[in-house]
């Protein structure tokens, strides 16, 4: 099938694959949820060197990441280069720019998007501060929002603002946004670990800021080593490889507290229509994640 779109050829294929079995999901379902989103979607990739999670036979095949942007892309898909100390080489990353670059990705049952904190024009520094809530066994959704509050309100001490959003999985992630010209890694990333180990240390039967498997029964783990130069969140509104298809959702911080109280993991599980109609009820909610500005505060203040 060949579209265009923004003035851009492009042929579509395989559309009646069916990437989630239990749905019927397909890769038609797929191109049209992303191109609904785009307008809110891509403001959270752009410029962002991007990995790709695709799954060529659907949720229940192989699937594989993606860092060198694919060489059959179209002449118009932009990319940029990063070194590799691991492979000592350059990747050439794929930059989704706009609706047609999305649409693409699509077309290769890209699912999830994982986009990276930084910009390319300045990879060592990262435009916020990210956490990723990772329920142990027995744990879920539910105690990560209490945790997620935990976070906020430790934020609010310092007078910065977080916001959380689903992982589309089991997990939550917290943004604190930053954009700030001087900021690198070699902050966030000891600030992050500072403030992990600091709620692990208040709230010791709920939370852990180490990796360790054994010590995560029934608690959360605070992963604090997201932020790096070398790794990537999975994007805000990105489809998640679930059973069905879930997505990473921006949610209110009312929310966040409704599930924790109600102890109901329902409330914050949002499908592809779903976030579709709460974007066109309440707008982006993570909008300010890429435009506030804040400053982080010197570990010891």
């Amino acid at each position: 099938m060949q579209v265009e779109l923004d003035g851009r050829a492009l042929r579509l294929t395989n559309l009646d694959k069916v990437l989630y079995p239990r749905t019927g999901f397909t890769k038609a379902d797929l191109i049209r949820y992303y191109a609904e989103i785009a307008p809110v979607l891509l403001p959270h990739l752009h410029d962002r060197p991007l990995t790709l999670k695709r799954y060529p036979d659907g949720v229940e095949g192989e699937h594989f990441y993606e860092k060198q942007c694919p060489s059959h892309r179209p002449e118009w898909v932009q990319t940029t280069a990063v070194w590799s100390g691991r492979t000592d080489r350059e990747i050439d990353y794929c930059l989704c720019q706009d609706l047609p670059t999305l649409v693409w990705l699509g077309n290769l049952a890209d699912l999830e998007l994982h986009p990276s904190l930084s910009h390319a024009h300045a990879l060592e520094r990262p435009s916020t501060l990210a956490f990723d809530l990772d329920p142990g066994p027995s744990a879920g959704i539910v105690q990560c929002c209490e945790v997620a509050l935990g976070l906020r309100e430790m934020f609010a001490e310092l007078g910065l603002r977080a916001f959380a959003k689903t992982s589309g999985l089991t997990g939550m992630q917290v943004y604190v946004p930053l954009n700030e010209r001087d900021v690198t890694y070699d902050q966030t990333k000891p600030f992050a670990r500072a403030v992990a180990d600091l709620l692990a240390h208040r709230r010791p039967k709920l939370v852990v800021a180490r990796m360790a498997r054994a010590a995560r029964r029934g608690r959360v783990l605070i992963d604090w080593s997201q932020n790096d130069e070398h790794k990537t969140t999975v994007s805000v509104y990105s489809l998640r490889a679930n059973e069905s298809p879930t997505v990473s959702t921006p949610v209110a911080w009312d929310e966040v507290a409704a599930c924790r109280d109600a102890e109901d993991p329902a409330l914050l599980e949002f499908g592809p229509a779903q976030v579709l109609d709460r974007v066109r009820e309440c707008g982006d909610l993570f909008a300010e994640v890429v435009s506030l500005h804040q400053s982080l505060p010197a570990l010891g203040e």
